[in-house]
């Protein structure tokens, strides 16, 4: 007999997430991708070189386990874990394979875990005896695995080759049917709800622009099409978010032997031309006379949430997610770890990305006003929910606000677009602006406020031509 010990996970591996967003991935890439999916996608460049067990944090929970040894890239959202001490890789891949999700889901009372947190991770209590012993079971699943695998594959004779059974469709099925198919079994449930009806939006586009179409004659040609008729009602951007939708679905059909071959590559995106853009940002002046109008009593209002956004830079919806917990005043931070779902009206729900769960420093006026006015309430629940939500309310009163002042009409949103703005002009950098407002990577908020940057860059060429002046 052989002694068994209980460890943490966190004691014996070294368990980390990746950098990378789902429309980093290239086609015929040299190093896999892993992402949220079992499917692997491809990247020219890798992140890691290490021999991991690779565990997506969203979407299937519990269910999909990648193991890799080499080279490869990672989405943000997908666990690492690696750097084994003590422990055998395979013997530990089969423990979160048959024993991980059971204890995910002991740690959520409602019996679903929507996403994946680190201390899941760090803190799981594992029995694992000595290596030797481990090797054995590790090799023992392996084998059986394999075995399973093998089994369940059942190929049939066609043309002259040996094909895989994929559902029930064929190259001559229509390809609204099959998008249709593939957001069911990829999407629902794996994504945001809001997300999940953009799918559907687009699948509605499908089925109108190309009723008929077979997969068998989905070629370049046919996809070009579709975005050029896509195009006539909609702005280029769109075209381009309709466009990366769409084509995961047809790169799945291409593996599964549906489509002959890639029809997306190298197409060309159109687009209406764009509205014009509302202002989406006050300057400090009409700021200042905002926040100088609103009405700021003992009663919880949409004024006190206005004000909070304007100093704080939090999304609607994580305002919406605060509760009197989540204020920590003797270090003046806010913990932003969940969302309020205002469309659908089911409570608390994760939030928008990994990196947006943070903590906001707050200023110390707007800490001692909201210590008087949230110290009766109930600290688990929210602060400005009291029945159904919906954003127009809070937006017209920000609007009202705007009028009387003689400012320019912003939505709540474009308050959190003043803060960052605001920000970056007095000197703070894009890294923490990035940090403070949630973002998924640096590169997000370079793109959302490129505008106030390259203003920026030319404040910057004064500086530097005045200080090289200097030196003559």
């Amino acid at each position: 007999m052989f002694a068994w010990e209980q460890r943490k996970l966190g004691e014996v591996a070294e368990i980390k997430t990746g950098s990378r967003n789902h429309q980093d991935s290239v086609d015929n890439g040299k190093y896999p991708f892993f992402v949220r999916s079992e499917k692997v996608e491809r990247l020219n460049e890798y992140d890691f070189d290490t021999k991991a067990i690779l565990v997506p944090g969203d979407g299937r929970i519990g269910e999909i386990f990648h193991y890799y040894d080499g080279k490869f890239a990672l989405h943000q959202r997908v666990y690492k874990v690696d750097n084994f001490k003590e422990v055998n890789p395979l013997y530990l891949l089969n423990l979160f394979k048959y024993k991980f999700k059971k204890h995910a889901l002991r740690l959520n009372a409602q019996g679903t875990v929507p996403s994946l947190r680190l201390p899941m991770f760090t803190n799981w209590n594992i029995l694992i005896p000595n290596l030797n012993e481990q090797q054995k079971i590790g090799l023992f699943f392996q084998q059986l695995d394999s075995l399973i695998t093998l089994h369940q594959r059942k190929p049939f004779i066609k043309n002259g080759g040996i094909k895989m059974i994929t559902s029930n469709f064929t190259c001559d099925s229509l390809f609204k049917d099959y998008f249709e198919f593939w957001i069911k079994l990829y999407k629902e449930g794996a994504v945001r709800p809001v997300t999940l009806e953009k799918y559907r939006n687009n699948q509605k586009h499908i089925a109108k622009i190309i009723p008929n179409l077979k997969m068998k004659d989905f070629d370049r040609n046919a996809y070009q099409e579709l975005l050029n008729q896509y195009a006539l009602t909609h702005e280029r951007q769109t075209v381009i978010d309709f466009h990366h939708q769409v084509k995961g679905a047809i790169l799945d059909a291409v593996d599964d032997g549906l489509i002959d071959r890639d029809p997306t590559r190298k197409a060309i995106f159109k687009g209406k031309a764009p509205r014009e853009k509302k202002q989406k940002y006050l300057n400090q002046f009409e700021l200042h006379n905002l926040l100088e109008d609103l009405d700021l009593g003992m009663e919880i209002t949409w004024d006190w949430l206005i004000l909070l956004i304007a100093k704080t830079g939090l999304r609607f919806s994580e305002a919406l997610g605060l509760t009197p917990a989540d204020f920590d005043f003797a270090r003046q931070t806010i913990s932003v770890n969940k969302t309020w779902d205002y469309k659908t009206n089911t409570g608390f729900q994760p939030t928008k990305n990994r990196s947006s769960i943070r903590k906001v420093q707050m200023d110390w006026q707007l800490g001692m006003q909201f210590q008087h006015l949230i110290k009766n309430l109930n600290k688990d629940e929210p602060i400005f929910v009291n029945g159904p939500v919906c954003n127009s309310t809070p937006n017209n009163c920000l609007a009202r606000h705007c009028r009387k002042c003689g400012i320019p009409e912003i939505s709540i949103h474009g308050l959190r677009h003043t803060h960052a703005s605001l920000l970056m002009f007095a000197g703070v950098s894009i890294a923490s602006v990035s940090r403070r407002l949630g973002h998924s990577s640096i590169t997000t908020t370079q793109k959302v406020y490129m505008h106030i940057i390259s203003e920026l860059e030319n404040q910057d060429n004064d500086l530097v031509m005045r200080y090289l002046s200097s030196l003559s």
